[in-house]
């Protein structure tokens, strides 16, 4: 161990800015290789500290217990690592090569799943080597992908039982959403594999048409739009079941001076199922929403509640949709039944519900105008960009004459 710590520090001393880029690939190379190594004598120790007990050494009943607590990784870190110490028990040959570095971690978790008890069961009962499908899966993994490597196993799990009840979808699905005290929604879950072929899909054709000029988001943020602009859809397109005899819609209640109050307003709003909002955000929902004024008491009770006001009515928006065609934000262009119709003066600063006020925007671009981006239509008719210090957003390059 004291050998290993020298040979880190004299790496961590290296100026790694100096080196070419071949020198930069082939350390990586060699980096990757090492670590697979140290996995691999992780996985060893663990399994054989779990072997032992050792964890009751510190007060903890499990290694599981032990890895979260003094290595403090995640549950589900310390879990995986733990069964790939079990799993390699069983699979020599694959030991031997994550042992070797030619194996990542990630391909021990996708073989380990073959070595389940039942599974085990299967294979003895219809003759099958365990041995020679070791060999064969190190083999994969050695030379392919890890997308390769669990299709393979798939394949291998699959062709245990292939005569066996076909398992139901649905309970292999969970999905749960957890709100965080400044309204954030923590979306966790796991679908079956055609469950989860169908999302990917649908949230696929979503990513893949919404590709402006210059998008910077991560892929993360890109799926998250998607789920988003999915749920925008469904919405707006009225075919959802119906909840206690009302579609379902966004709901935000706001005080009137608020809403009318031309301010960031944090916390000055609430949600249906109870998440706080900005007051900007409401107005944003109001620009393209229905909205239902209701007089309260000094204690906040109801007394009176007028008739819900559409804001843009149907005959307006498919003006505007004729005109517009697509989202008019600069170098966006997403569909026009991805928009919402945004009032370039807002309807609570006078502006009216006209189609010469009305823009459709994208939600994403819709947030932006109302954090300082501004659209406005030229005398030409030509929708024209401008960021929150002033300057316009030009696309392309201008044409020298």
């Amino acid at each position: 161990m004291s050998e290993l710590r020298s040979a880190l520090d004299a790496l961590a001393a290296d100026d790694v800015s100096e080196l070419g880029r071949r020198e930069q690939l082939d350390g990586i190379a060699e980096l990757l290789e090492a670590r697979n190594r140290i996995d691999a004598q992780l996985a060893r120790r663990v399994r054989a500290a779990e072997l032992q007990q050792a964890s009751e050494d510190d007060g903890l009943r499990s290694m599981r217990s032990w890895l979260r607590g003094h290595g403090r990784l995640s549950p589900a870190a310390a879990g995986q690592l733990v069964r790939n110490g079990r799993a390699l028990d069983r699979l020599p040959t694959l030991a031997a090569a994550f042992e070797a570095g030619a194996v990542t971690a990630d391909q021990v978790v996708v073989v380990a799943p073959i070595v389940a008890e039942d599974r085990q069961a299967a294979a003895l009962d219809q003759g099958i080597d365990l041995a020679e499908v070791d060999r064969v899966l190190t083999s994969v993994a050695g030379q392919h992908s890890v997308q390769r490597l669990t299709g393979v196993v798939q394949h291998y799990l699959s062709r245990l039982d292939p005569d066996g009840p076909e398992p139901d979808p649905t309970d292999e699905r969970a999905l749960t959403l957890s709100t965080f005290s400044d309204g954030t929604v923590v979306v966790r879950g796991q679908l079956d594999a055609v469950g989860g072929e169908k999302l990917r899909m649908a949230l696929e054709s979503v990513v893949q048409a919404d590709r402006p000029k210059g998008d910077r988001r991560t892929r993360a943020q890109q799926l998250a739009d998607a789920v988003v602009q999915l749920a925008d859809n469904q919405l707006a397109s009225g075919d959802l079941p119906v909840l206690r005899t009302v579609k379902p819609h966004v709901v935000v209640t706001i005080r009137d001076v608020d809403l009318r109050d031309d301010v960031v307003g944090p916390a000055a709003a609430v949600t249906g199922f109870g998440s706080l909002v900005s007051a900007a955000k409401a107005r944003m929902l109001a620009c393209d929403g229905s909205i239902t004024p209701v007089l309260i008491d000094e204690h906040g009770m109801p007394l009176n509640m007028g008739r819900t006001k559409r804001v843009v009515p149907p005959h307006l928006r498919k003006a505007v949709e004729l005109r517009d065609e697509a989202c008019v934000f600069a170098g966006c262009g997403a569909p026009k039944f991805w928009c919402d119709v945004h009032h370039v003066v807002h309807w609570l600063l006078g502006g009216e519900t006209s189609l010469e006020n009305s823009a459709l925007l994208c939600e994403r671009h819709h947030t932006e105008v109302h954090h300082g981006f501004r659209v406005e239509r030229d005398p030409s008719g030509r929708w024209r960009t401008f960021r929150p210090d002033g300057s316009e957003i030009i696309i392309g390059m201008p044409l020298l004459l």
